[in-house]
């Protein structure tokens, strides 16, 4: 961990549970459960708790008279500790939304916590289709991306007759994107050779990438993140799988990521993503702040974290409380059109609804500087690439026919 990323830890830590005066009517309570210290810390657990900091403050860290406070605490990516934190903030502190939940097991824990006390549940650092299916509830929100939309936007990078073998974290995030992916492969008339899962924070990847090699394999998939996806990419290229004629492929990698890893190492990665800070001007508006405050330009999950923050807070503005039930509804009433999200769309299940966008790491030569890393390819349709309504389990889904 960095210098700024250590300053920026120990201030996380300060707004721990004692900042806020229990059941205060005149307070509007926001907490955070995520990664401040392990795989994710850095994609989506300091960095976003900056970027929703960034959104309170801008927002005027107040509404309707209501100082607005924040809590955050780092869950170490465990499921249980997570849980144990959002009972205590509901029985201490009584919170009045969580704002993003990383890990997947550990969003799914705090979210069934959150549905049984009638408190706003908003997601960008987990994408479990679960959140928007046996989880899904009036007053819950999956904002950034699912773990369907990833791997089908990568889908038209897919060759026809192509040998794959994936290299997959082994938790229920790999197993939904794996999922997803082998069905796309399948669709586009690819080949899965085999599939090996790995335990998540793991860093020597070489008997992995050794068996993938002499598999024959046309392309390497590394269903990953993090830290995790860093080392993957890394060692890969120390063992020489490209130069061997082998393609690396992830469904997701961010500007984090990439900036670890290296231009020299990472270019031509595809990807897909749903936010990129150098697209618009209103988008690169935002990654200059951003930049400015955290050392790092936003990716799509830091990015999502403000947007959702931002609309809960117009919400409660615009029904005048901070009732669960009265704010999810404006929610579903307020347009959303900001820098993440154009045109966006809250369904009944959850899940906002936004364009995702096929991206290619840039070479050496084409990057203009350390954040000029990616280059748009293709824009593709929300309702074309999120979690499709016809295989939802949502209750609040209504089904035709």
């Amino acid at each position: 961990m960095n210098k700024c990323m250590r300053i920026m830890a120990a201030s996380v830590v300060a707004l721990g549970i004692g900042s806020a005066s229990a059941q205060d009517k005149d307070k509007l309570l926001l907490a955070t459960a995520t990664d401040l210290s392990g795989a994710y810390s850095d994609i989506a657990g300091l960095s976003s708790v900056a970027a929703i900091k960034m959104a309170i403050e801008d927002f005027g860290s107040e509404v309707n008279g209501m100082k607005i406070e924040y809590i955050v605490a780092d869950h170490q990516n465990k499921p249980d500790i997570s849980a144990s934190f959002v009972r205590k903030w509901v029985a201490q502190n009584k919170i009045d939304a969580l704002v993003d939940v990383t890990l997947t097991p550990a969003a799914i824990a705090a979210q069934a916590i959150a549905n049984e006390n009638n408190i706003i549940s908003l997601f960008s650092g987990s994408g479990a289709t679960a959140l928007i299916n046996q989880g899904c509830s009036p007053i819950s929100f999956l904002w950034s991306y699912d773990t369907y939309a990833m791997p089908r936007g990568f889908a038209p990078t897919i060759k026809a007759g192509e040998k794959w073998y994936l290299i997959t974290v082994n938790y229920a995030f790999g197993h939904q994107m794996e999922e997803s992916l082998v069905k796309n492969l399948h669709e586009k008339g690819g080949k899965l050779i085999n599939s090996v899962r790995y335990p998540l924070g793991n860093n020597d990847f070489s008997s992995y990438l050794l068996t993938a090699a002499s598999s024959g394999a046309d392309v390497i998939g590394l269903v990953s993140a993090g830290s995790d996806l860093i080392n993957l990419v890394k060692q890969a290229r120390e063992f020489g799988l490209p130069r061997r004629g082998q393609r690396l492929a992830t469904p997701s990698i961010f500007e984090n990521d990439i900036d670890a890893i290296g231009l020299e190492v990472a270019q031509g990665l595809v990807t897909n993503s749903g936010f990129y800070w150098d697209r618009t001007p209103e988008s690169r508006k935002f990654g200059e702040r951003f930049l400015a405050r955290y050392g790092k330009v936003p990716n799509m999950l830091n990015a999502g974290a403000y947007s959702m923050t931002m609309h809960y807070l117009k919400a409660v503005k615009a029904a005048g409380t901070k009732e669960a039930k009265a704010v999810a509804a404006k929610m579903r009433e307020i347009p959303i059109d900001d820098f993440f999200a154009q045109n966006g769309k809250i369904r009944a299940d959850g899940r906002m609804v936004h364009d995702m966008f096929i991206s290619q790491v840039k070479t050496p030569a084409e990057s203009t500087g350390r954040w000029d890393v990616f280059k748009v390819l293709e824009t593709l349709p929300g309702d074309e690439v999120a979690y499709p309504l016809a295989a939802s389990t949502c209750p609040l889904v209504k089904k035709e026919g």
